[in-house]
């Protein structure tokens, strides 16, 4: 095995020089031109003792040179760290402390957040600074677009696929923690998964993967609508799409904005959007609903693909996504830890929410470490020792606890508790870091959630629970309304009590202005219960 992202790009600008690799903003970038732009970083990198196993953070939006910088990093032999850019001072040191980096670039929009932080970062060599039009170049930093034409494209080197590629992190609990991965073999996974969906055989080897580039046909242009910073937005959205020689488009503007994804869809023939979940697909539905009315429909006929990882994506949603277009919706419950199973959906299919086929090597086991049988009802742990990670950077402890041997095998332990249904099918329960426990009972928010934004007039919503005298715990819905709604909290819990056992039922609900999420779409369960304890 000799895989290798930059062996891989390479041999892809080789050979379709003019194909499209990336369209940011309008711009679009060749894969000569995206290879060469990425080799001559490679060269300020090398020039800065910046080479194999280094680290470098990449503290920027969805932005083609997102994707350029981590290209000359691979080239270097280094591993790119994603930055969340959401994260404060304090939160920026331990990241970038943790990783070791050696090198961070950054927009000019957080040249001030740099500025603060940078004597605090004794580990950093070099400071690259992309211009976005917000502030001046930091003094004692390099500009990204002089750094391109000043330096010559460094020589191809060989590369080693037992190197580590990492992703960080941030879990449920505690502070970031990079998941690591031979970048060898997370390539060839990626081409595999790629490869299985387009009903190709994988490339074994180096050698025969321009043989199958050959075989793709109609190569993907995707679309991530979740940040590159995440993993679901840099796996599904950029390494796998650009591993099948195909282009990636992103804007740098911050949020989801439905409409402008959709015009993107339009303009530039996408054919994968990659999501996270009902907190993207809900507005997106909303935005192909207002656009029918209007009688300006979106034009979805490039769109073959929505992905969709990390949060519930919900039958409901999906079945107004299919009425609008004809295509498939793949549901990936996975996390940065592992892969663990699928739910393919078309107008043919549906599936039900949070309805699972387990992956190859994916079991549930108990807490106390049994093997779940199908249809018995018992919960435990999902775990896979299909691709297990080589465990958490520079903590063994958090390593032994989730990478854990079990009667002579490997597993990886993400997190997520589920039950196995008597057809071998795997309904998702939630994290247990989450679980309410409420008069003994424990109950997963995400399926209470599930059943409260069944509702019409309920947009978003988060579950959590707060100390109760009674119960030990107090089932509490943290929710956002439509405008002009006049849902009241008693019409809602006896809605949802429709769908749900009386035990799971909230006992208190608590509207919002918006129900705050991360940038990838992900639950923000330490301001819902923060908000709901009235602090």
């Amino acid at each position: 095995m000799d895989f290798h992202f930059a062996s891989a790009w390479e041999a892809l600008s080789d050979a379709y020089p003019n194909r499209t690799a990336t369209i940011a903003d309008g711009r679009y970038t060749s894969w000569r031109e995206y290879e060469q732009r990425a080799a001559s970083l490679a060269t300020l990198l090398s020039a800065h003792g910046i080479g194999a196993g280094s680290k470098a953070g990449l503290y920027m939006h969805n932005r083609h040179e997102y994707q350029e910088a981590q290209f000359a990093i691979f080239k270097v032999g280094g591993c790119p760290i994603n930055v969340n850019y959401r994260y404060k001072t304090d939160e920026l040191i331990y990241l970038l402390d943790n990783s070791d980096s050696e090198v961070v670039f950054f927009q000019s929009c957080y040249a001030m957040r740099i500025w603060e932080i940078k004597d605090r970062l004794p580990k950093v060599k070099l400071f690259v600074q992309v211009d976005d039009g917000t502030e001046a170049l930091l003094k004692g930093a390099v500009d990204y677009e002089r750094a391109i034409r000043q330096n010559q494209p460094a020589p191809r080197v060989a590369q080693d696929p037992e190197g580590v590629y990492m992703l960080y992190t941030g879990g449920t609990t505690g502070m970031p923690k990079g998941v690591m991965y031979p970048v060898g073999q997370f390539a060839e996974f990626l081409i595999g998964m790629g490869a299985v969906g387009r009903g190709l055989t994988p490339p074994q080897n180096m050698s025969e993967y321009l043989g199958f580039l050959e075989q793709v046909e109609e190569p993907p242009i995707s679309l991530p609508a979740c940040p590159l910073m995440h993993g679901t937005g840099i796996w599904l959205g950029s390494f796998l799409p650009m591993l099948l020689g195909g282009t990636v488009v992103t804007t740098s503007k911050l949020g989801l904005d439905p409409d402008l994804l959709l015009g993107q869809v339009e303009e530039y023939k996408v054919s994968d959007v990659v999501i996270v979940g009902d907190a993207f697909a809900r507005p997106i539905l909303a935005a192909l609903d207002a656009a029918e009315k209007r009688g300006t429909p979106y034009d979805l006929s490039s769109l073959k693909q929505i992905a969709s990882s990390g949060v519930m994506w919900s039958q409901e949603t999906k079945q107004g996504l299919l009425r609008h277009h004809d295509m498939v919706l793949a549901d990936v419950m996975g996390s940065t830890e592992g892969g663990m199973g699928s739910s393919v959906t078309t107008r043919e299919d549906l599936k039900g929410t949070a309805k699972f086929e387990l992956n190859e090597g994916v079991c549930v086991i108990t807490d106390d470490g049994r093997f779940v049988e199908a249809g018995t009802g018992e919960m435990g742990k999902i775990a896979t020792s299909a691709f297990v990670p080589l465990g958490y950077y520079k903590d063994e402890e958090k390593s032994a606890a989730t990478f854990r041997e079990i009667d002579g095998v490997r597993y990886s332990f993400p997190g997520d508790y589920a039950t196995i249904e008597a057809d071998g099918s795997i309904t998702l329960l939630g994290r247990g870091s989450a679980c309410i426990n409420t008069g003994g009972e424990k109950v997963f928010p995400e399926e209470v959630e599930e059943a409260v934004k069944r509702h019409d007039d309920v947009l978003d919503c988060l579950v959590v629970g707060v100390p109760d005298e009674r119960f030990g715990e107090r089932i509490v819905a943290v929710i956002s309304v439509k405008e002009g709604s006049s849902l009241t909290d008693e019409g809602l819990i006896t809605f949802t009590a429709e769908h749900l056992s009386g035990y799971k039922t909230p006992r208190q609900v608590l509207q919002a202005p918006e129900v705050r999420r991360g940038p990838n779409g992900k639950a923000d369960y330490k301001w819902a219960k923060t908000f709901a304890l009235g602090k």
